[in-house]
């Protein structure tokens, strides 16, 4: 993987490497998530699953790698287990530590190419309208 952005998140795993049955949307439990910023540091995390679209969203004190973690853990975690498959995100610093999201979710954490929304399409078309 090269960039700098990717030299930053250590043991980061590129989207084009997620499980093929992620791309056709017939199995439920492959998600995509982000960060939507709000007013006055206001946030939350939006995270998708692709086969149903059933989305989750996150309250978020900050928007740092430990409380991104925390809250993304806590949350998904409650979520059967069957449907915690994978988690593409943007390559962005808050899911730094997403070794520990996946040991505390069994979520596989995927890392979108750089200006690519399209490679998280449903995440991004759901943020778009909770704007």
């Amino acid at each position: 993987m090269t960039g700098q952005w990717r030299s930053q998140i250590k043991d980061a795993v590129s989207i084009r490497e997620r499980p093929a049955e992620a791309e056709d949307r017939a199995i439920p439990g492959h998600w995509e998530g982000d960060l939507l910023l709000g007013r006055h540091w206001t946030q939350i995390a939006t995270v998708v699953e692709r086969s149903t679209r059933f989305t989750v969203l996150v309250a978020l004190d900050g928007r740092d790698m430990a409380t991104v973690t925390a809250g993304l853990s806590r949350t998904m975690s409650r979520l059967p287990e069957q449907v915690r498959k994978s988690l593409p995100w943007d390559g962005g610093m808050e899911l730094a530590d997403h070794t520990t999201l996946t040991s505390n979710t069994g979520l596989d954490v995927y890392f979108a190419d750089p200006r690519s929304p399209w490679q998280r399409g449903t995440n991004e078309n759901t943020n778009r309208l909770l704007r």
